[in-house]
């Protein structure tokens, strides 16, 4: 039987990086992104909001595709253009980009353990957003919560898409490289609730008899509650739920072994 795998499921991007820090423990890393990240056809929308930069009283970022989608068309970040992010992902995204707490206003969620929408709401002052102008950069579709929470403040809400994400499509080789995961239990890194389903899509392609079943036997190590919850809604119930941030996901690997 071969060695039990730490499965990254990132996209390609974010999944490398990751990956080499699995390795390093000593464990097997495999890559298997489900999501794919592309660029947008048309980016005259996003390249407009990048240009209005000055005239936000806050820019919030969703995912590090999104930081890393918006600093294609960006020379550097404007002084004094406050930015939010739900997790450290996309902080140090900021951070590979020059953007820092030093030099920038950051709001993010001050508890590790809950990265999200949420979180990060409720670090905002959001009567201080009243009548102003906030901007949303996320990919072609995403979680409503944050602009209708802004909106109910009074906020004037901008959304603009950065990127376009989509779950790959079953070829044979996915095929042959899921078929192999899924025959003995491996620990699964999850970043995602749509990647989660995603895979579980993938799975009832794959087999749908025995497939759902041998997802639900396989570890899932998660960093946020929402994803948690989406694998518990799947059947799932052999869940590690980290927190934020790379080390907590490495952490949970080495309490594996």
């Amino acid at each position: 039987m071969p060695e039990r795998a730490v499965v990254v499921t990132r996209p390609r991007a974010q999944a490398d990086s990751l990956a080499r820090a699995i390795a390093s423990l000593g464990r097997r890393a495999v890559v298997l992104p489900l999501l794919d990240i592309a660029p947008l056809d048309d980016t005259s929308a996003l390249q407009a909001a990048l240009a209005r930069l000055p005239s936000y009283a806050l820019v919030a970022f969703v995912s590090p595709n999104a930081v890393d989608a918006a600093f294609a068309h960006l020379a550097a970040w404007p002084a004094g253009v406050p930015v939010g992010v739900v997790g450290e992902g996309s902080r140090l995204a900021l951070a590979r980009h020059g953007v820092t707490p030093a030099n920038t206003t950051i709001h993010c969620p001050p508890d590790p353990a809950n990265s999200d929408s949420e979180h990060l709401l409720a670090s905002l002052d959001l009567s201080a957003l009243r009548g102003k102008r906030v901007l949303i950069v996320r990919g072609e579709s995403g979680r409503e919560l944050m602009a209708e929470t802004l909106r109910a403040a009074g906020a004037l809400v901008e959304l603009v898409a950065a990127y376009r994400r989509s779950v790959p499509r079953l070829d044979s080789a996915l095929a042959e490289a899921l078929a192999g995961l899924l025959a003995q239990p491996n620990d699964w890194i999850i970043t995602s609730s749509e990647a989660l389903r995603g895979l579980d899509e993938l799975v009832r392609q794959l087999d749908p008899v025995t497939g759902p079943g041998r997802l639900r036997e396989q570890h899932l190590i998660v960093p946020h509650t929402r994803i948690a919850e989406t694998a518990r809604a799947l059947g799932c119930s052999r869940i590690t739920l980290t927190g934020s941030g790379d080390a907590r996901l490495l952490a949970a690997i080495q309490s594996q072994e």
